[in-house]
C-alpha cells in the first residue's frame, strides 16, 4: 500500500500531520468522517496511522516527544482502530477459521507498541489467534508465554536501534531454552532490515503489518 507522502491527498496529510502533533481534538474526529462519512478504506487509513507514529518515533528519539506522547500516540490508535476493525471484518465476511496462533511483543528496553498494536490488529482479522503481552517485555517472559501458549510464529517488535541487541539476546535464549526450532520468528520495527534480521538470527522481517500477515500466511501455507 503506498504511503509514499508525495501520493496522499490532502485530507490524507492532514490526518497524518495532527496524528504526528498529538492534535487529538482534530485527528480522531477527521478519521472517524473519513472511514465513516467519506468511506475511504479503513486499511488506507491505518497505513496513514502507521506513517504518522513512524514521525512520534523518530521525534521519540531525537528527545522532541517523551512518554506521555507515545501513550496518547497508542490511545488515538486505538480509538480509529476501534472504529476501522469492525469495517474491516464487514468487508471481509470475518474470519472463523484460525490459521495458526501467533505470539507478539515489544522486546525488553522499548516501549514501542503502535506497530506491534497494528501487526497485531492485522493478524487477527486475517483468521489468526494472536496473544500480544506487551512492551518491555523480558526475556524470561517470551519464554514462560511460549512455552504455555505454543504459538506457530514468534514476532518480537522494536523500534528503537537498541532494541535489536535486545532482540538477538532473546533469540539466543530461546536457543539455549532448547525452543528455538518449534516455531518461526519475525521481527518488525522501524528501521529493520536485511542486516538486522541476521544480526538478531529471525527468520525474516516485515516492514509492515501487511508483509508481516504475509509471512504468517506462507510460513501456515493459507492460500492468498
Amino acid at each position: 500500500m503506498d504511503t509514499d507522502p508525495n501520493a496522499w491527498t490532502e485530507l490524507e496529510r492532514q490526518l497524518v500531520d495532527w496524528l504526528a502533533d498529538m492534535n487529538e481534538d482534530d485527528a480522531l474526529p477527521l478519521a472517524r468522517r473519513m472511514l465513516l462519512d467519506d468511506k475511504v478504506d479503513p486499511m488506507r487509513v491505518l497505513e496513514l496511522c502507521r506513517a504518522a507514529m513512524d514521525i512520534v518515533g523518530k521525534r521519540f528519539e531525537e528527545g522532541e516527544y517523551f512518554l506521555p506522547e507515545l501513550v496518547l500516540a497508542g490511545e488515538m490508535l486505538d480509538n480509529i482502530g476501534a472504529i476501522a476493525k469492525p469495517l474491516i471484518k464487514a468487508a471481509g465476511g470475518g474470519s472463523v477459521q484460525t490459521h495458526g496462533k501467533v505470539l507478539i511483543g515489544t522486546v525488553h528496553g522499548d516501549l514501542h507498541d503502535i506497530g506491534k498494536n497494528i501487526v497485531t490488529f492485522m493478524l487477527d482479522i486475517n483468521g489468526f489467534e494472536v496473544k500480544d503481552i506487551g512492551v518491555d517485555v523480558p526475556v524470561q517472559k517470551f519464554i514462560d508465554e511460549i512455552k504455555s501458549f505454543e504459538p506457530d510464529v514468534v514476532g518480537l517488535s522494536g523500534f528503537l536501534t537498541l532494541a535489536f541487541d535486545s532482540m538477538k539476546e532473546t533469540i539466543a535464549a530461546f536457543d539455549t531454552a532448547g525452543i528455538r526450532n518449534d516455531f518461526k520468528i519475525m521481527i518488525g520495527g522501524g528501521q529493520i532490515d536485511e542486516t538486522v534480521r541476521a544480526y538478531t538470527g529471525a527468520d525474516a522481517f516485515g516492514v509492515n503489518a501487511v508483509e508481516a500477515v504475509g509471512l504468517c500466511r506462507d510460513w501456515m501455507g493459507v492460500a492468498a
